[in-house]
């Protein structure tokens, strides 16, 4: 990679798992009663045709990994699970009773924070819970996040038992001083044993998710990674870069200094030789920074065309409807986005109220419904195309405009109406996506909101 084209486009930048991004919504627009509305609109034309997705905060953590961005609780309290659990279920009888019809939940995942921090048995009470109130879909796919250091068998055979195929295990690096400086100690031996526990247990996509750029790694560290990788060849790897944001994850990420962090060029670099070499295992680049064996199902959906990006990432299919539970949890009716409160005292005492625990969302403009159809597009396809009768918006012309400078330099390809990313310009697919998201081009941040695009 030419380290003049890092240094030109390592900007700071969204993520783009929406758009608009959070810190560009307009709450003044937003009311709880919009997003009821919306959502209901939505719901009932879609959820016997597609169902719905359902995702799960667990906030709770026993540690601190200091690399961690999530929104978290750390506690070695284990008390907590039931009643966290019990507002989870409540929070969803609140939105069964808005939509007076069970949810068909096509796409399920529990996310944290550490799913594992709960016990099986409690994890077993949740979802006897979730499965009386609502209907599973026929082509069903279920995912959680686990903790190599703490999934048990009986974690693994409980999940299994309600649907669940899909696990994603945290690995981050097994170089022993970038796990100190990350506090995340997890000897290889944990993860090998996570790993072959889960395809005993029956799931049939097993991930593994490494950071590139964390502090005080090298070169060495990401390769000596994805070696340990290669040989327990799980079917999906996520492979993206560290976001340093202090500014905005407070003391979590000051466990170390800023200048033991790879500088851009290195971090680069760690993406490009641990890009070969997944690609020379047989791995497939899927989207930005994923990659999966031929034979996974988020491989098929790529050529399929039936892959999709939300706030759970890249996922095989879309749905319209995609509902949140938990403190922190972002719900999306495709026409607007709605975020629970993120404390927990505070989402609880909402929940005992019987008041839904949104405290801020965005109502989607028309415009907004097209530059979020052509970022998704960029970021599932690394292409996108318009006419003047669909997907054509006002400002297209300044876009196109703006990417002449990264069309001249080799990153994309511009015809008449369609754009097309090239192999060279995947790495800066955020900086491309940037260039269409008119809110970010209309009044930049005055204040640091992202991490780095490299």
């Amino acid at each position: 990679m030419c380290k003049t084209l890092t240094s030109k486009y390592n900007v700071a930048g969204p993520r783009y798992t929406s758009y608009p991004t959070v810190p560009y919504w307009n709450s003044e627009d937003f009311s709880l009663l919009a997003w009821k509305k919306n959502l209901k609109q939505s719901f009932k034309s879609s959820n016997t045709t597609e169902g719905i997705s359902l995702y799960i905060h667990l906030p709770f953590c026993e540690s601190l990994c200091t690399f961690c961005g999530c929104h978290k609780r750390i506690t070695k309290n284990h008390s907590i699970e039931i009643p966290y659990l019990k507002s989870i279920l409540k929070e969803l009888d609140l939105y069964i009773a808005l939509l007076k019809e069970k949810p068909i939940v096509k796409e399920l995942h529990i996310g944290g924070g550490t799913p594992t921090f709960y016990s099986p048995e409690n994890l077993k009470m949740l979802l006897e819970g979730l499965f009386r109130r609502v209907k599973k879909a026929n082509n069903s796919n279920f995912s959680f996040e686990g903790h190599p250091n703490n999934t048990t068998k009986q974690h693994l055979d409980t999940l299994r038992d309600f649907g669940f195929n899909r696990v994603s295990y945290g690995v981050q690096d097994y170089n022993e001083t970038v796990q100190k400086a990350i506090n995340r100690i997890q000897p290889i031996e944990n993860v090998i044993k996570a790993t072959q526990e889960a395809r005993r247990s029956g799931f049939t996509s097993i991930g593994h998710d490494i950071i590139f750029g964390l502090p005080f790694q090298t070169i060495e560290h990401v390769i000596q990674t994805i070696k340990e990788t290669k040989r327990l060849r799980p079917d999906r790897i996520a492979f993206y870069s560290y976001a340093h944001v202090p500014w905005l994850k407070g003391n979590g990420q000051r466990g170390f200094k800023d200048e033991d962090i790879p500088k851009a060029d290195i971090k680069r670099k760690q993406y490009e030789v641990g890009k070969q070499l997944l690609l020379d295992a047989g791995y497939i680049e899927i989207g930005m920074d994923h990659f999966a064996l031929q034979t996974d199902s988020l491989n098929k959906a790529l050529e399929n065309e039936t892959i999709h990006r939300n706030f759970m990432g890249y996922t095989n299919s879309k749905t319209q409807v995609m509902i949140g539970l938990g403190a922190s949890a972002i719900s999306d009716s495709w026409s607007s986005f709605a975020q629970n409160e993120k404390g927990i005292e505070a989402y609880q005492d909402l929940i005992e109220k019987d008041i839904l625990p949104v405290f801020r969302g965005h109502i989607l403009t028309d415009e907004d419904l097209i530059i979020r159809k052509h970022i998704l597009n960029l970021m599932c396809k690394m292409e996108t195309s318009w006419d003047e009768l669909t997907n054509y918006f006002e400002d297209l012309p300044k876009v196109l405009n703006q990417l002449q400078e990264i069309e001249n330099d080799g990153l994309i390809k511009i015809q008449s109406t369609r754009l097309k990313v090239n192999d060279k310009g995947r790495p800066f697919i955020r900086n491309i996506c940037m260039a269409f998201d008119m809110l970010l081009q209309r009044k930049k941040p005055e204040t640091k909101l992202f991490s780095m695009t490299v």
